[in-house]
């Protein structure tokens, strides 16, 4: 049987958490569960541990534990959801940001350039916006901000252009669709690094996945204990500086507000001042962990 997903920086995140036995904790990805089961292992009799995760094939992987319930949700409802099971307050938020190597293995779900499914890339499967609706829908412009920002490429114009003139000819529904028109603007050496970025500036904007972060992160001050530990796992430059951003300075804008005596006015405390990455133990077993970085901080 195939692993669903192997979590990158598994024991450095569960460190980061300081679990406290009769704590409560929340994961926010839960995918395959790898987190979540490292979590109530550490948890006593009395911790609770809630995991969110939207996907249908996640909810699948859900846990036979008291001391665990899974919401299935996106986590930018988390102070919603945690009002809901009567939960004011937290002492753990752990998010891993990653795609599951389950979806980059599935054909038909369309996250990965290997494969010939349609263009789908939604983590939610009744969410109405697909990556083909984008390639298809979009205005010209809005297609070159989302290939620039969200998948850092520098001739994102240009593939804009060239996309409003493909879908003239004919609808762009599958993933060899896409592939074809990328085709001028990939260099054999850097063939499928170019691929990787324009597919994760779909799947970024099929997701909402800046969005979806950012509601995280403000929530997350509000929702942990004084003392409670925020652990984000990122894999792209967008979402680190993001968060690296909120936790020094308390907002998303990354505005530094000092108080009359210079303090910096963040409710954070950085606990790993330079960002944790995986060995090259843990990069060899596990390719896909190479992109990760670790931050963790604390509620003051």
């Amino acid at each position: 049987m195939a692993v669903y997903h192997t979590p990158a920086l598994l024991n450095d995140s569960i460190d980061g958490l300081n679990i406290q036995p009769s704590g409560v904790y929340v994961d926010v990805t839960f995918g395959g569960g790898g987190h979540s089961q490292a979590i109530l292992k550490q948890l006593g009799k009395d911790g609770k541990l809630y995991a969110f995760d939207q996907d249908d094939e996640a909810y699948q992987n859900r846990i036979q534990d008291d001391r665990f319930t899974f919401v299935k949700s996106n986590f930018r409802y988390l102070k919603n959801f945690l009002r809901f099971y009567n939960e004011d307050k937290v002492d753990g938020i752990l998010a891993d940001l990653g795609v599951s190597s389950h979806h980059f293995d599935d054909s038909e779900r369309g996250f990965s350039f290997r494969f010939e499914g349609n263009l789908d890339m939604r983590m939610n499967r009744y969410a109405k916006l697909s990556a083909a609706d984008i390639l298809n829908d979009y205005p010209e412009e809005k297609l070159a901000n989302i290939f620039f920002f969200y998948g850092e490429l520098k001739n994102a114009r240009k593939i804009a252009t060239a996309i409003v003139a493909n879908r003239k000819l004919h609808r762009i529904q599958t993933v060899p669709d896409f592939v074809d028109i990328m085709e001028p603007f990939t260099y054999k050496e850097r063939e499928k690094k170019t691929l990787a970025q324009a597919f994760q500036a779909l799947r970024i904007e099929v997701n909402d996945e800046m969005g979806a972060l950012s509601e995280l992160l403000v929530q997350s001050s509000t929702l942990l204990k004084p003392g409670g530990r925020l652990c984000v796992i990122s894999y792209h430059s967008l979402e680190d500086r993001l968060v690296k951003n909120f936790i020094r300075s308390g907002n998303l804008e990354g505005e530094v507000i000092k108080d009359f005596y210079g303090n910096v006015q963040t409710p954070f405390e950085m606990i790993n001042r330079k960002v944790i990455i995986p060995d090259d133990i843990e990069q060899l077993e596990n390719p896909r962990s190479r992109s990760a970085k670790l931050r963790i901080a604390q509620k003051k």
